[in-house]
């Protein structure tokens, strides 16, 4: 029998009332194995009056009070963190072993949520003037809105939702229809903590929940991760509605390796970035950029761990790389393959007709490599968000940092290099809101901002760290003169105030 996730609002379960739901599939199996409740405006607007009414006391409620909760959650989500991975994999596709790197990567923000006090310590001066002191706090907003992708169905939420109510606000979370479980799992643990009611909501659906979230007068801001064309979206009806708005978007991160790089380590990372979770990672590495004379040496290394690459269901403990997410997005990139070699690339590894023994309706495809790529070919163009990945070449470092500061995109980027001074001067050079060096995915660690560059980001924060707290809070600064008791008032005075 087919399972339904149905929407979570106000501390419990509530059946979507709509009579809409969208097919949720195994993507190893291609078979639909559940189905999702499709939200109505009126019941994101429950949803939404939840959080607006558990507001009132959340909202003034004790940082002892909130980060005891998140301690509890944090304990529970560790405890469960095999089942919330086995949800992942059973409807993202992606393998076991991914599947708890991703929770790991969301408990870290957890982590920072748990020390807010620190984060949320304001500003005091003393004696501004006679008597004066000048304080800085940060307040939260109230109601906030976080709407996420299908390839971290876990972790991105718990970008969001850990640090807006460890600030004192009430979220209601818009998770993708692909993958939707885990959301609803994560709501139940940190019931189970002691959230009170109504502090997270979970409502699924499509654009009638997303436009609704978008335009709700009652959210006051938004947090998104997807495509380039849905964050530009979101940030303008958003804006448009008086809301703050961090929307990150897509990307085409390039790798650039120097010709005095260890090339068997600059091979291993770009196989790694590309294709670990399929290449369904806005941090993937699509483009290797090679530099001088290394190409031939580089690509042949690369095409000899490729094909290594053991494809096959997430459960299966042998897997290193499972199917994506659907069919139609598994032909999407198949079709920048096929099209490759008509655009001037060279098919190294073609990965279009690849298929799983007894799994064959499975939404699989093989690893693809694609060498001296045009940088007006649509693989390079476009991002695929799949393991394809392309391979430019150029004569100089010079030439390889114009090519990479030319694309629209900016989210990640990384140099291989063995010379500091290369390394330092690219990370200065370099257009994008993340440089690794030597490190082909430079996510940061939760206690620094995530975000890019470009048509990467839209809005003025990055997601989690510092900007996070700032994100979901805003600053008041307030001016207090006590009189001394033994003076006698001052009288009227309608000049400046003075500062001496």
């Amino acid at each position: 029998m087919t399972k339904t996730v149905n929407h979570w609002i106000g501390g419990k379960t509530v059946e979507g009332a709509s009579g809409t739901y969208g097919p949720v599939t195994d993507p190893a199996t291609g078979a639909v194995t559940t189905r999702v409740a499709f939200a109505t405006v009126d019941e994101v607007d429950a949803a939404v009056a939840a959080a607006k009414d558990a507001f009132a006391t959340w909202g003034q409620s004790s940082l002892a009070q909130r980060t005891a909760i998140l301690f509890r959650f944090r304990a529970l989500l560790d405890a469960h963190r095999d089942e919330i991975a086995e949800l992942l994999t059973a409807e993202h596709g992606k393998v076991h072993s991914d599947a708890l790197g991703e929770v790991a990567r969301g408990l870290e923000i957890v982590d920072l949520a748990c020390g807010i006090t620190v984060q949320l310590k304001g500003e005091l001066s003393t004696q501004v003037a006679s008597r004066v002191d000048v304080a800085a706090i940060r307040q939260p907003l109230g109601v906030v809105a976080g709407i996420t992708p299908f390839n971290f169905p876990a972790m991105v939420p718990m970008w969001m939702f850990p640090l807006a109510i460890a600030c004192g606000n009430t979220f209601v979370l818009k998770p993708s229809e692909k993958d939707p479980s885990a959301a609803n799992r994560l709501a139940e643990l940190l019931a189970e903590a002691g959230l009170p009611d109504g502090v997270l909501n979970v409502v699924h659906g499509d654009k009638v929940a997303v436009d609704r979230l978008l335009e709700h007068p009652d959210v006051k801001a938004v947090s998104f991760v997807g495509s380039t064309p849905i964050a530009r979206h979101i940030h303008a009806t958003a804006s448009a509605h008086g809301k703050r708005v961090q929307a990150l978007g897509g990307a085409k991160n390039h790798m650039l390796v120097l010709p005095d790089a260890d090339l068997d380590a600059a091979a291993d990372a770009a196989v790694s970035a590309a294709y670990g979770s399929a290449g369904e990672r806005c941090m993937a590495i699509s483009a290797v950029v090679a530099v001088g004379s290394v190409g031939d040496e580089l690509v042949e290394k690369i095409r000899e761990r490729a094909e290594k690459i053991k494809i096959g269901p997430g459960n299966d403990p042998t897997s290193e790389m499972g199917p994506l997410i659907t069919a139609a997005h598994r032909d999407k990139v198949a079709s920048y393959v096929s099209g490759a070699a008509a655009e001037g690339a060279e098919v190294v590894l073609d990965g279009t007709g690849f298929t799983v023994e007894g799994f064959e309706d499975g939404h699989w495809i093989g690893i693809s490599l694609l060498d001296k790529v045009p940088t007006d070919a649509k693989a390079y163009r476009d991002e695929i968000f799949g393991p394809v990945l392309c391979v430019l070449r150029v004569d100089t470092y010079e030439e390889g940092v114009a090519l990479i500061n030319s694309s629209p995109f900016g989210n990640g980027t990384a140099v291989f290099t063995r010379d500091g001074g290369a390394a330092r001067r690219f990370q200065l050079e370099v257009e994008a809101g993340m440089v690794g060096v030597n490190v082909p995915i430079p996510v940061p660690v939760g206690y620094h901002s995530f975000g890019g560059w470009k048509d990467s980001l839209f809005g003025d924060h990055h997601i989690y760290g510092n900007d996070g707290t700032h994100f979901y809070t805003r600053g008041k600064v307030v001016t207090t003169r006590w009189p001394d008791p033994s003076e006698a008032p001052a009288g009227v005075d309608l000049g400046f105030p003075r500062n001496h």
